[in-house]
């Protein structure tokens, strides 16, 4: 009886954990954050993403994870100068969930709005947040925005 608990804990937590493996973490953001773009490019396709559009010229790739049951991740990344900018766009519930769970204790009431929560993560970035209903209208489903804006300190390494 034993190892049949055992056994199904085991594969219960083997699921959960790989179906968190293509979502980004807040580990993921300061990762990205820290490292240039070919680093990200190499990163989040080794994480499952595929490269939704890139433009050399202005520094922007843009990188997109479908997941079943129509959910997706929309990852936009930006380079200025030597600092990375992303947004990240989903309406994945268990991706929202990651990141806030990870990020709520720098809650910035003082900087947060109605419809806009921020956080401030010292010597790392700021995280902008904002959850709007979905079009067409679903109870179940929400669109998160989080814009993730790197400190003044914080440069990608070449």
């Amino acid at each position: 009886m034993k190892t049949i608990i055992l056994t199904t804990a085991l594969i219960c937590s083997g699921i959960i954990c790989f179906a968190q493996t293509n979502l980004i973490s807040y580990e993921d953001i300061k990762y990205i954050l820290h490292n240039n773009l070919q680093h990200a490019d190499t990163f989040l396709t080794a994480k499952g993403y595929t490269l939704k559009s890139k433009n050399e010229k202005t520094r922007n790739r843009e990188y997109t994870l479908p997941i079943k049951g129509g959910t997706f991740v929309n990852l936009h990344i930006r380079a200025d100068g030597k600092k990375l900018f992303m947004e990240l766009e989903t309406n994945e519930l268990g991706q929202y969930n990651l990141i806030n769970n990870s990020i709520s204790q720098y809650l910035n009431k003082s900087g947060s709005t109605g419809d806009v929560q921020t956080y401030s993560i010292k010597d790392l970035c700021n995280i902008y947040i904002t959850v709007t209903d979905t079009m067409p209208y679903d109870p179940i489903r929400k669109d998160y925005n989080m814009q993730i804006v790197a400190d003044k300190n914080v440069t990608a390494y070449n």
